[in-house]
């Protein structure tokens, strides 16, 4: 399993959950609206979601229903599908 980052972080972009990732999964660009983890290299730890300002860091099976694409959207940004 893997951590998700959903749409609270869509325009925000607040690096919280970068700055405690001690396997450094969590990217994004210049260009993009907010942060991705990478499923392949999460290990579960959790350090990330009570760091994140606006709750939008889920352990996949807890990623609420509303926001169930971003689940598909964090695979999709490694080029990888679930």
């Amino acid at each position: 399993m893997t951590y998700i980052i959903a749409e609270p972080c869509v325009d925000l972009k607040d690096g919280a959950c970068v700055d405690v990732c001690p396997v450094d999964c969590i990217y994004t660009k210049n260009d993009d609206n907010m942060f991705y983890i990478n499923p392949d290299k999460c290990i579960d730890c959790a350090a990330c979601e009570p760091v994140c300002p606006v709750t939008a860091i889920f352990a996949e099976d807890d990623t609420p229903s509303e926001w169930e694409k971003y689940i598909d959207l964090n695979y999709e940004y490694f080029g990888l599908s679930r």
